[in-house]
């Protein structure tokens, strides 16, 4: 596989794990310092995000994935992942319902693997 064939799968594995609310699979593709940015500026540690998935605040049930965009750094150690998905979900309390969900990631090598550093959700 290639760097961007693996970033891509790094995308669509932790939408599978979220899913399957897998605390192991999810912590596997992410970085101890991720943080992720809500459409509503909240930011969630890799610690807050698995407990949020594993408690219900987040409940996701599918991802229809539309396109999944990788842009490898000069030095092929990080990469720029752009996510677009249509995922049914139900989180902090809401109803579900899909939505279409805009994933901007950031990945690194590290330790000779690829994990997500950062990512910030928007609509598109």
């Amino acid at each position: 596989m290639t760097d961007e064939e693996i970033c891509a799968q790094l995308y669509r594995n932790l939408w599978e794990a979220s899913i399957a609310k897998d605390a192991e699979r999810i912590a596997a593709v992410l970085d101890d310092g991720y943080a992720l940015v809500h459409m509503t500026g909240l930011r969630q540690s890799k610690r807050a995000y698995i407990a949020a998935v594993l408690d219900g605040t987040l409940n996701y049930y599918s991802a229809e994935h539309d396109s999944i965009d990788v842009r490898l750094s000069p030095d092929a150690g990080r990469a720029e992942i752009r996510g677009r998905s249509r995922v049914s979900a139900a989180v902090f309390g809401g109803g579900r319902n899909t939505w279409r969900l805009q994933q901007d990631l950031k990945a690194e090598k590290i330790g000779g693997a690829w994990l997500l550093t950062e990512s910030r959700a928007s609509t598109y």
